[in-house]
This record gives structure tokens, C-alpha cells and sequence, in this order.
């Protein structure tokens, strides 16, 4: 190992040439005795490490050139017990320093993560949390997901919560709307779906955690600290180790009510650029360029990262695999998954399940914007057959049941448009290969792109985009309040007793409306927030998705685990008129007690006669309510199918 100046770094010719570090122990390496600071940087001249006593201001305590050692890894050990105390590192590259930063492997920051914090991780665990369990789950297909702001859960003042907008906020029990109703973790508990996939909760970069009074909002998709929880989401951002505490506290009363908790995680770019924690270490390395030799930019958001590259690619397989050890973590969402290529989704896969088999990942399998990344190589939804493990989002399904995402004013299947029933059919059986569909016609897939059903999430909104109820609303003007809830909840009805994997939008059980905004990245509490009056106010809606998410846990046929399954056992109904979808599942599929389910939906403005197979049908559900042993008898083979509804049938 050579002091900091007595050679000059070796010169490359290009990124790939970089020498890759094997070891595990990039950032700090604590104990009592001493504290072990590794950092990455071939193209490095001179680093120096600093400690401060604070997470902001005062002047460093230690300041410290640090060794070269081989791989481009540099090195320093500081003698004494360093917890709680705080570090930068700063580059000297072609005789230039660049700015102070915390490290890409940082695991506890101070205030806005400007410095990283010195931690002794064990001391951060919750009482009991040695014994915190994975809740049980059989199978992939068994997930119902709920996709959760931290704040939206919380701030309203009618939620009943203590801790608004706080991680903690989401281990309150107990909680009640001014009407009486449960609220957070209890409304979510009482909803039944199994999954809360919150939204970034790592540090990102666009709220000022030293002006939290100001109640600044933004969902998160600007990383800073990947390994670090978001500080304003704690009760002290200026102390590094009260957020770590806090989410594992979070994470631990969720699996104690047999909830599992899915990261949002966005390592597809960064907030900053030029001055974020990869790039001033290593300039341009972690990050793919365009043909100028400038920032490449897939993410619509400046840059985007080089996952394909050795040291970028091990990050992001070490930050999940820390995740889930350290954090218990159950599952990973994947934002704009196409920017990564096939490879890395594959090895982080193959990674967790030696964790642990039934951590989910899955992402969004587009790119925001083009990518010098061969379209072979992207984790993009067409690709999904060579992902191993990992599911996309259905934008088929999506759009089929509502309108294009772009068009705001344009229709559905659930709204009334005909020519949609091919995508509808494609998203119930989790856009898996079924010999009934016919994929000329399905609106953005012409062959099947998922493996087995795990690998579809089968959605109809999310954070993105307007609400369920508002793009209903915006593409119906002339749609009663009664005829939207209709169309709502047929919506919802195909999302849940489809194949695959089912996804919610937190509140849309509440019919949650954004006053018609479309994108409230950064806007106010007051249009993010969940209106916990609107439980009382829409509760035969509430009702309705809490049975229907009951049905499916309780019978098996919606949620088989193979796609040899579902052709066995799922056959359609042809119909000869438009905006109608039906199906049969048969043969007590996947062991249910049901030995035969009919599912039929009427797209249309109009009530709907259909020829329905011989049998000794009871109905289950009729949109409005839903029984499992059955609302009535159904006699006969004809039988009528309100406008805009869902019905089940089902032979015992």
C-alpha cells in the first residue's frame, strides 16, 4: 500500500477497464476499537477522509489523507470509538478537488445527508427485533399489493394518527376517522391485502429535513443515500440513528400484523448529477453517456446509471441484499426497471433468493426515454421472459380497463369502449400464453411476455397519473357520480379476480380523488393526503374491495401458480357482443373448494343477456355485494348482466 501522493493513478482507457473490487466492505468498517474506511476511486490523485462530531457545521475533529491500495480502492483506519460521530470523503481528481460527499455506501446520514454517520448498527434494533418473522407466504401468486405514501397515510388531520407523515406513523394501532372508522395500519390490516409497497423511503434529495415545518411534499424519486431511510419520514433527521430505529420499528409492526413491506427502490439515476455521491468520486463512471460523451438521460430526470458496469452493477446487488438483511425487507419495486439491464435483474435476483425464495421483485418495464443500452439487454416488459424471478406492470390491463395513460379524455373497457375485451382477456390470465386470445388485438402486446403468472402486476392505478376516480371522472363528463362508482368498481373486479399478481392504489378502496391532478409529485398534503371521511362516506365501496380481496385469498382458483394451470383450468366464453369478458375456471383449479367459478363482466352502458354453461350456479357477486356461499340460485343457462358490473358464479 503507497501513502496518498507518491504515485499518480493509472490511466484507462475506458470505464470497462476500471478494475473491479470483490470485497465487501466499501464504506465504514466499525467497532469499538477502530473504525475502517474503504472508498472506490481508481481515477483518484489524493482522498481525504474527514469526522466531524455533528451531522451539520463546526469544523472536522480528524482530517486524514487516506492510502491506495490495489483495485482502486482507497483505505485509512481511525484508532477509538467512533460511534456517532460523522465522515465525509473528497476526491482529488486531475489535480482538481470536487466536493465533500457521504459515499454511495453510507448506511446512517445526518441531517439532508450531506455527511455520513459512524454506526453501530445492533444498537438500532428494536426490542424483539432478533425474533421479527417474515409473514408466511406459499406462493408469489398469494400477494396482493397496496402501494402506500408514508405521509399520505397519515397527515390528514381527520386520520387520527400521532405521528403524521412518520414512519411511525404506520405502527399506530387504534386509530379512528371522526366517523368511528379504523384508520392506518388498522384500515390496511382490515382491508386484507398482504404486501405495503411503500413509496422511495430511502434519503433522497428534495426535502429540507431542517425546515420540516414547512410540510414540503415530493414522492421521493431523486435518490441521494440508497442505504440510508429518508430523514424526514423520522422524529430526528439530525440524529443519523433515530431513522434507522424508526423504519426497522415500522418494518417490524407491519410483519407482526402479518404484513410484508415492499421498497420503492430507484437506482435507475440519481437527483443530482455532476454533484451526486457517485459522481463526485468517480466522475461519469457509474452513469451510461450519450453519443457526445454527456449525460445519457432514460430517466427523464438527467442521467441515468450504468448497471452493466462491474462496480455499478455490485452496488446495486449489495444495497438490496443490505435491505433485506439488515432492514428485513420483503420485496423490491423496481422504478423505470428498463434502464437496467437483463444480467443485473437476473443476479439480484438469484441473490435474494438465497435470502430468502419469497422476496418479490418486480418494476416498471419501460425506460422514460431513450438508452444507448440494446433494446436485448433492457429489463423491459418485452424482455420479461428472459428475467428470471422478476415481474412487470400490465400497462395492457391498465389502459385496456380505463383509457391510455396519456389521453385523458380517452375510455376503457370499464367505461364503455368496445375493441378492448383481447387486452382484458390478456390481463386475466397474467399475460401469459392462452390459446383463446387473440394477440393481434391486444393493445400493446402481440405475443405473451410473462413466463408464469407471478411475473404480471395486474393494476389499474397507481402513484402515477390521475386516480382511478379522476381519470374515470375526466373521461365520463357526463357520467353521474353512481355510474363512475360502477365503473370503478368493475375496474377493481377485473384487477382481483385476475390471474397474477394484484396491485392497489392506497385509498382507492376510499374512491381516493387528487382533485383531478394528474402528476402530485410535489404537491401539497391537501391533494396527496388520504381523506379518512371518505371511508364512511363511500363504505359499500370499502366493503365491496375488502370481499373481493377476501374472495380471492380464500379461493385459490384466482391465484393459480402456473401457467400450464390456467390452461388447464381457465376457458373464456365467447361472446358475440362487444364490451363483454367471461370466463370459466373449472375442476376445483388449484385445489379450491369451488368446483367450478364463473366470472362474467359487462363493459357496456347496457344491460346484457348471455348463455351461461348448465350448472347448479349460485351468484357470489353482483357488484354490489358479495357472499361466498352464495347471494342466490341462478336457474337456467340464460342470464342478465347489468350495465357496467362484474358477476361470479360458482359451483360448489
Amino acid at each position: 500500500m503507497t501513502s496518498a501522493c507518491e504515485t499518480a493513478p493509472q490511466e484507462y482507457a475506458s470505464f470497462e477497464e476500471y478494475p473491479y473490487y470483490e470485497g465487501d466492505d466499501l464504506g465504514v468498517t466499525y467497532s469499538q476499537e477502530g473504525s475502517i474506511f474503504k472508498l472506490w476511486s481508481p481515477p483518484a490523485y489524493e482522498v481525504k477522509l474527514r469526522i466531524y462530531r455533528e451531522g451539520s457545521g463546526g469544523e472536522p475533529l480528524v482530517e486524514q489523507n487516506m492510502d491506495r491500495g490495489l483495485k482502486g480502492v482507497w483505505e485509512t483506519k481511525i484508532v477509538g470509538d467512533l460511534n456517532g460521530n460523522y465522515y465525509t470523503y473528497q476526491v482529488n481528481i486531475k489535480r482538481e478537488w470536487l466536493k465533500e460527499v457521504t459515499g454511495p455506501y453510507a448506511r446512517a446520514v445526518g441531517v439532508n445527508g450531506k455527511r455520513a454517520m459512524v454506526i453501530s448498527l445492533p444498537e438500532t434494533n428494536p426490542e424483539g427485533w432478533e425474533n421479527d418473522q417474515r409473514p408466511p407466504l406459499q406462493n408469489l401468486t398469494d400477494i396482493i399489493i397496496y402501494e402506500l405514501h408514508v405521509r399520505d397515510l397519515s397527515t390528514h388531520p381527520n386520520s387520527g394518527i400521532s405521528h403524521k407523515g412518520k414512519f411511525l406513523g404506520l405502527t399506530e394501532s387504534g386509530t379512528k376517522s371522526p366517523e368511528g372508522e379504523s384508520t392506518g395500519l388498522d384500515h390496511i390490516k382490515e382491508l386484507g391485502v398482504t404486501h405495503v409497497h411503500l413509496l422511495p423511503s430511502f434519503d433522497f434529495k428534495s426535502i429540507d429535513e431542517t425546515a420540516l415545518h414547512q410540510n414540503k411534499f415530493n414522492w421521493g424519486y431523486d435518490p441521494q443515500n440508497y442505504n440510508v431511510p429518508e430523514g424526514s419520514y423520522s422524529t430526528n433527521p439530525n440524529d443519523g440513528a433515530t431513522r434507522v430505529n424508526e423504519f426497522k420499528k415500522m418494518v417490524q409492526i407491519l410483519h407482526q400484523n402479518d404484513l410484508r413491506v415492499i421498497m420503492d427502490v430507484v437506482y435507475n439515476h440519481t437527483g443530482d448529477t455532476e454533484l451526486s455521491n457517485f459522481n463526485q468520486l468517480v466522475p461519469g463512471y457509474y452513469y451510461r453517456q450519450d453519443s457526445t460523451g454527456g449525460f445519457s438521460d432514460a430517466s427523464a430526470c438527467g442521467n441515468e446509471t450504468a448497471s452493466e458496469r462491474a462496480m455499478m452493477r455490485k452496488f446495486m446487488v449489495e444495497s438490496v441484499k443490505y435491505w433485506a438483511t439488515e432492514y428485513h425487507i420483503d420485496g423490491f419495486r423496481f422504478d423505470l426497471m428498463g434502464i437496467h439491464d437483463i444480467e443485473t435483474m437476473n443476479l439480484i435476483t438469484q441473490e435474494l433468493e438465497k435470502i430468502d425464495p419469497t422476496i418479490f421483485v418486480y418494476g416498471e418495464g419501460w425506460t422514460a426515454g431513450d438508452s444507448p443500452l440494446p433494446l436485448e439487454r433492457r429489463a423491459i416488459k418485452h424482455n420479461t421472459v428472459n428475467l428470471s424471478k422478476v415481474a412487470a406492470f400490465s400497462d395492457d390491463l391498465r389502459d385496456g380497463i380505463k383509457g391510455h395513460w396519456s389521453d385523458h379524455e380517452d375510455q376503457g373497457f370499464a367505461s364503455g369502449k368496445p375493441g378492448l375485451e383481447e387486452s382484458v382477456k390478456f390481463g386475466v390470465v397474467a399475460s401469459t400464453y392462452h390459446p383463446q386470445i387473440n394477440y393481434k388485438v391486444v393493445n400493446y402486446s402481440n405475443a405473451p411476455w410473462a413466463n408464469q403468472p407471478y411475473q404480471t402486476i395486474n393494476y389499474v392505478s397507481c402513484h402515477d397519473n390521475h386516480t382511478l376516480l379522476d381519470k374515470l371522472a375526466i373521461s365520463n363528463k357526463e357520467a353521474s357520480e353512481e355510474e363512475l362508482i360502477r365503473m370503478h368498481k368493475l375496474s377493481m373486479a377485473i384487477v382481483l379476480t385476475s390471474q397474477g399478481i394484484p396491485f392497489l392504489h392506497a385509498g382507492v378502496e376510499l374512491l381516493r380523488t387528487k382533485q383531478g391532478e394528474e402528476n402530485s409529485y410535489k404537491s401539497h398534503d391537501t391533494i396527496n393526503q388520504i381523506d379518512w371521511s371518505r371511508k364512511a362516506q363511500y363504505k359499500p365501496v370499502f366493503e365491496f374491495y375488502r370481499d373481493l380481496i377476501s374472495l380471492r385469498k380464500n379461493h385459490p382458483a384466482f391465484r393459480m401458480p402456473h401457467v400450464d394451470m390456467i390452461n388447464q383450468h381457465l376457458k373464456f366464453l365467447e361472446f358475440s357482443q362487444p364490451n363483454m369478458v367471461g370466463y370459466m375456471i373449472n375442476n376445483n383449479a388449484n385445489g379450491d373448494e369451488y368446483r367450478n367459478i364463473l366470472v362474467l363482466f359487462n363493459g357496456s352502458n347496457e344491460e346484457r343477456a348471455v348463455q351461461i354453461p348448465e350448472g347448479n350456479w349460485k351468484l357470489i357477486s353482483d357488484s354490489e355485494h358479495i357472499n361466498e356461499e352464495g347471494l342466490r340460485n341462478i336457474s337456467g343457462t340464460q342470464l342478465k348482466i347489468p350495465a357496467v358490473s362484474a358477476y361470479i358464479l360458482a359451483e360448489t
